[in-house]
């Protein structure tokens, strides 16, 4: 979601040809109201209709709290084909890059912060789960200059665990459906928990290969200021040494004419 291409600051801005992919036109018209970043708007929107609506009547309320799973359930949605969109159409943008995750962690946050208010949910598992994802996203900045951790299957898997399991806390469930999505928020806790674990462990990898990179960078150039200094020394050995043959040469003159 960044980056407009050449087209949207002056470029040829070919028309695609008919029945051709979507990717031509998008790539040409690459902007910050692409459809990538519109959807992403529209989560950060639904973040306060979602809350209203899960809060409507005490909270309570069966039929607004299945209006809020849909709101919830279109959150989601929207979070997979957002990025999706922007990669493969190149309509990467920086408010895309910026919006995007604090989308993804208003609209959990806030039905994770709601479901514990209600008693739905122990604040234990809340705090957990917030608590990974901020400091997932310091752990990004701390690493961000050695370079990218890409997104791991487990990380998926935890991202489909965490939707799943508080969009079954949303709906007010009764039963086996009850029980079900206690053991369903049970594992989006542990894939959380230790999906959290592996992103510390690579950024500290990734950090210390940044670091020993710097290091040997730092070192060879010492190396090679170091290969330079004799050849330096040489030539002002030998500007200096001209200058004292001059001088010479000057003084004796000098002398020879005294003695005329």
């Amino acid at each position: 979601m960044t980056g407009a291409p050449a087209s949207a600051t002056g470029g040829s801005g070919a028309t695609p040809v008919r029945g051709g992919k979507l990717g031509t036109a998008a790539v040409n018209q690459a902007s910050l109201w692409n459809i990538a970043n519109l959807l992403t708007m529209a989560r950060l929107v639904l973040v306060p209709g979602f809350v209203m609506l899960l809060l409507h009547n005490g909270g309570y309320d069966p039929a607004w709290r299945s209006f809020a799973w849909a709101a919830f359930a279109v959150a989601m949605i929207t979070d997979l084909f957002d990025g999706h969109l922007a990669r493969t159409y190149n309509l990467v943008t920086d408010f895309g890059k910026i919006a995007d995750p604090i989308a993804d962690k208003a609209i959990m946050g806030a039905a994770l912060i709601c479901l514990s208010y209600l008693g739905d949910l122990p604040w234990w598992v809340t705090g957990v789960i917030l608590f990974r994802e901020l400091g997932i996203t310091v752990l990004r900045f701390w690493v961000i200059r050695h370079g990218v951790i890409p997104a791991s299957r487990g990380g998926k898997m935890k991202t489909l665990a965490q939707g799943t399991a508080v969009g079954m806390y949303v709906l007010a469930l009764t039963g086996p459906l009850a029980t079900l999505r206690f053991w369903v928020m049970a594992v989006a806790v542990v894939l959380t928990v230790v999906t959290g674990l592996d992103y510390v462990r690579q950024a500290v990898v990734l950090r210390r290969q940044g670091l020993a990179a710097e290091r040997s960078a730092a070192a060879q150039e010492a190396v090679e200021a170091a290969a330079e200094a004799p050849r330096g020394s040489e030539g002002a050995e030998q500007v200096s040494g001209a200058s004292d043959r001059v001088s010479g040469a000057s003084g004796a003159r000098g002398a020879a004419e005294a003695e005329r």
